[in-house]
């Protein structure tokens, strides 16, 4: 049995058609600017309060500075967590 259920991934893949549409594959390019445009449309819609960042304990105090760097004055949210009190 292989030691993975799914192959990893390789190349992004974007849903085209809505929530249902198919698959196919992306330019890193287009995947990350949708992803970036489906975020700004998020905040626009609900405010900076429907946005959220959590980050892991694992990474650096730089990376997790960063996280919530980014979180406050890009998205203007205060919803920042990283778990690094376990």
């Amino acid at each position: 049995m292989p030691s993975r259920p799914y192959p990893r991934l390789t190349t992004p893949l974007v849903r085209d058609g809505g929530r249902h549409g198919k698959l196919r594959p992306a330019t890193w390019d287009e995947a990350l600017d949708r992803a970036a445009n489906g975020l700004r449309d998020v905040v626009a819609a609900h405010g900076p309060k429907a946005f959220g960042m959590f980050s892991c304990s694992k990474t650096t105090n730089e990376m997790n500075y960063i996280a919530g760097k980014v979180t406050r004055v890009v998205f203007g949210s205060n919803n920042v967590d990283s778990c690094n009190r376990t």
